[in-house]
């Protein structure tokens, strides 16, 4: 726990080019950050800093969005700082921002993360901006099928998973991708993309933004509505290729579960944690992750979704928003787990809400699956007290 306790107060979203069909990259961050200031009962003026992230910039081939952006985000004067950790930026950005805050440096802090796809070429610069890349999905299938390989999982756990996303996703009114009349046949008819990887159980290429207004303990008990406590936040990373390297089941994601574990008090996050929003982009990560953060016992993580568990009104829900699977703006997609956590414990998630939730974690990672941004959530600054 902070000396300097931290509450989320606002959050915004914008998704698939929002309301109007023409919006620009500016209109997109600049709409999801004024909504998170209604959302905190705040103007642009009661900011003190911004916090900008996004994947690399050869994802929409414009460089330096902090400077073309600082307009539009009311930071003209004002600290701008840019993060960047591949995949995992947008929980990145959402940790840079309210470390300002805890810090005591700043007393209200905006965190912004964004992607445009459409604007730009993901498979050109996931290729480091050369031709012939396999794109994510290509990159993560063979580790997909190893895991089930090693935990004897059935081929229908990804199915599942694939359709608890996608109706999850059907209640959220900012998710991308929505398909209320998806089922277990239609994903597995779809194409396959990367074996053992289908259509339908890929994530989609999204143009969104979200937003995060951080203030301090003063701010957060001041707020008009319930705020979300930020309880402990923790980044790792780890080489994305060395001897003896499990990308299967990374230690970068168990040292990074078990700092937030020991941070907030969590000795069982199966039993102690409410729900939890998981970076997936493709399907069969939620068993993986729920692994690589000791939330299910190795080989333990598949049984979990097969149980529904992690359905919605499962005992662990995972990924209540419709998750990365229901919409990437990939810069952006972080930060999204990261707010949907924090509208959990807030009791503002709407049709996705779990009920009674006070303590929630969220994830992201990228790259390689080396890189690692997580927070926990809370109702309260003592949500297992």
């Amino acid at each position: 726990m902070s000396s300097q306790p931290v509450a989320v107060v606002g959050i915004g979203q914008t998704h698939h080019k929002s309301k109007r069909r023409d919006v620009s990259i500016t209109g997109l961050v600049r709409e999801a950050a004024q909504r998170a200031l209604e959302d905190a009962n705040m103007d642009w003026g009661d900011i003190d800093a911004v916090v900008l992230g996004k994947a690399p910039d050869l994802f929409e081939g414009v460089m330096k969005p902090e400077m073309y952006l600082a307009d539009a985000l009311g930071a003209n004067g004002k600290p701008m700082f840019r993060v960047h950790t591949a995949g995992s930026v947008g929980g990145s950005t959402g940790i840079v921002g309210s470390q300002l805050v805890e810090s005591g440096r700043h007393k209200r802090v905006l965190s912004v993360a964004f992607e445009k796809q459409s604007e730009g070429n993901a498979q050109f610069a996931l290729g480091g901006g050369k031709s012939g890349s396999i794109g994510a999905g290509g990159a993560f299938a063979p580790f997909i099928r190893a895991y089930i390989r090693r935990s004897g999982a059935p081929e229908d756990i990804g199915w599942k998973v694939a359709v608890k996303d996608r109706l999850n996703g059907a209640k959220n009114p900012y998710a991308h991708l929505k398909l209320a009349d998806i089922t277990i046949e239609k994903v597995k008819e779809s194409p396959m993309m990367w074996d053992p990887l289908h259509f339908l159980e890929s994530c989609p290429s999204s143009d969104g933004a979200c937003a995060v207004v951080f203030t301090d303990e003063e701010g957060g008990k001041a707020a008009s509505k319930p705020p979300a406590w930020v309880l402990a936040t923790s980044m790792r990373s780890e080489p994305g290729w060395f001897a003896g390297r499990d990308a299967v089941d990374p230690q970068a994601a168990h040292d990074c579960s078990a700092d937030i574990y020991k941070q907030v008090g969590i000795t069982n996050p199966r039993e102690q944690i409410d729900c939890a929003e998981l970076y997936v982009p493709f399907s069969w990560y939620e068993p993986m992750w729920l692994e690589a953060h000791d939330i299910a016992a190795p080989g333990e993580g598949w049984k979990m979704t097969d149980s529904g568990a992690t359905a919605l009104d499962g005992d662990f829900p995972v990924n209540m928003s419709g998750g990365v699977l229901s919409s990437n703006p990939i810069g952006a997609s972080g930060l999204l787990r990261f707010s949907e956590a924090a509208l959990q414990v807030r009791g503002l998630a709407g049709d996705h809400q779990v009920g009674g939730a006070k303590l929630a974690l969220a994830q992201a990672y990228g790259a390689n699956a080396q890189f690692f941004a997580m927070w926990a959530v809370g109702s309260s600054l003592d949500p297992l007290g």
